[in-house]
């Protein structure tokens, strides 16, 4: 790999940062708040790009001017110069080419059902407390949210509510339906599930993998995710909706 392959490299790699964090495209990868730092990564990429090409015709103009004959493609292709400097890396640094052509080619889906029931569920430790909740109406709860106040509050501010929720549905090794958001730490790699069990009336098909709003009522009925033990509570669900996936399928509420 010589100069100018490092530069396409650099350049291709700069751009294609540029164009997932300027779309919805780096959602698939980041959280939302990290899309500034993946812009700027992007910028620095290119303008590394840009000085290696204007350093490297700078040298050759120089060398031209000198009268120096031009350095020989490589060291492998004749006998050894020791007078010269051969700007070559290893051929395996075309390896890096690989997760360029996946991040150009190839936009993974959002971790789903598949990846939600093989892992434990991500319910925070007990807070210290949950912001207060409108005296009338409906709620309107994101799943973390309504597990935490399911499992550590004892749902004594959900109790007698009517409650909306949406996610995506999961069905275990056995058919039990569940409600599920992934949270995100930092990037998709450590997403996680957090997970509530449905009861009550339901559909008689469910899809994994699609969006739904379920409307219904706190239930005191818990399980424990097989996976790694966590508390996972359950909703009753009077009625269900589809719904849109949203912008950013990751839930970020959970760690602030």
């Amino acid at each position: 790999m010589n100069r100018h392959a490092q530069t396409v490299v650099l350049l291709l790699t700069g751009g294609a940062l540029l164009h997932a964090g300027s779309t919805d495209l780096y959602l698939r990868y980041v959280k939302a708040g990290l899309q500034p730092l993946l812009i700027g990564a992007g910028v620095v990429l290119m303008a590394a790009a840009v000085a290696t090409l204007w350093y490297e015709r700078r040298a050759t103009r120089s060398r031209q001017e000198d009268g120096a004959p031009a350095p020989e493609p490589s060291e492998s292709e004749g006998a050894p110069d020791p007078d010269r400097h051969a700007h070559r890396e290893p051929r395996v640094a075309w390896l890096l080419v690989l997760p360029l052509l996946a991040l150009v080619l190839v936009a993974p889906p959002a971790a789903g059902s598949y990846t939600a029931m093989r892992t434990g569920s991500a319910l925070q430790e007990q807070p210290w407390g949950y912001p207060k909740l409108p005296a009338d109406g409906p709620l309107k709860l994101s799943v973390a949210d309504y597990a935490g106040r399911a499992v550590y509050d004892k749902g004594r501010a959900l109790a007698g509510r009517q409650i909306k929720v949406a996610g995506f549905l999961a069905l275990d090794g056995h058919g039990a339906p569940y409600l599920v958001r992934m949270a995100l730490n930092c990037c998709a790699a450590d997403a996680q599930p957090v997970k509530i069990g449905l009861t009550g009336e339901l559909p008689p098909v469910l899809q994994p993998d699609s969006w739904i709003e379920v409307t219904g009522t706190y239930t005191p009925k818990r399980t424990k995710d097989p996976v790694n033990g966590t508390a996972v509570p359950y909703f009753s669900v009077a009625s269900t909706r589809p719904v849109k996936a949203p912008q950013d399928p990751y839930d970020e509420a959970w760690n602030g």
